[in-house]
C-alpha cells in the first residue's frame, strides 16, 4: 500500500482479534517511527513494544481510555528523552508507525500518554528509567471489523493560499 492511501485508510480501532503480529512486522513498524524527522535530530525515542498478555493487561487498565492495549496484539509505549522538542518529535514517530501499521494491514489507536495522570505508572510497569518522557500508548493488531475512516473536513474548508 502506498503512503497516500495508508494516510487515507489509517482510522482509530479499540476492537481486536486475538491474531498475534509476527515479531518482524512490528519490528518494520518501529523501524518506521525511528525514521521521523526529528528537531536537530535529537531523535530523542524510545520504543517499548509489549506482546506479553499480563502487561498489556496491566496497561489496559490505566486510565479510561486505555482498554484497547488490553485488547491488542501489541501495545507500543513511546517515550522521548526530556528534551526540548520531545512532545513535536516523539509525534511525529508516533504518526509514522500508524501509517506504517495501516500499510502492513493492521489497525491501531493512538492513546494519549503525555501529562496523562497514569504516567508514572506505564513507566513504573514497563521499567522506563528516569527522564524519559510519555508521548503516546498505541494498541496495534488485527481489527475487528473492517473499519473506515472517519469523515474529515473538507480541504477547501482547511486550506488557505498565501493569506488566511
Amino acid at each position: 500500500m502506498d503512503a497516500l492511501t495508508a494516510i487515507a485508510e489509517r482510522h482509530s480501532t479499540r476492537a481486536f482479534t486475538n491474531e498475534p503480529v509476527p515479531r518482524e512486522v512490528l519490528q518494520k513498524i518501529i523501524d518506521a517511527g525511528r525514521r521521523a524527522p526529528s528537531a536537530r535530530n535529537e531523535q530523542p525515542w524510545e520504543f517499548v513494544v509489549v506482546t506479553e498478555p499480563a502487561t498489556r493487561t496491566k496497561l489496559g487498565k490505566l486510565g479510561e481510555f486505555t482498554a484497547p492495549l488490553g485488547a491488542a496484539a501489541a501495545c507500543v509505549a513511546v517515550y522521548c528523552k526530556d528534551a526540548k522538542y520531545y512532545l513535536e518529535d516523539g509525534s511525529a514517530a508516533v504518526e509514522n508507525i500508524l501509517i506504517a501499521a495501516t500499510a502492513l494491514g493492521l489497525q491501531s489507536c493512538w492513546i494519549a500518554g503525555d501529562k496523562k495522570p497514569y504516567c508514572v505508572e506505564a513507566a513504573s510497569i514497563l521499567g522506563v528509567p528516569l527522564g524519559f518522557k510519555l508521548v503516546a500508548l498505541l494498541a496495534l493488531g488485527h481489527g475487528r471489523e473492517p473499519g473506515a475512516p472517519v469523515p474529515k473536513r473538507a480541504l477547501e474548508t482547511v486550506l488557505h493560499w498565501e493569506r488566511w
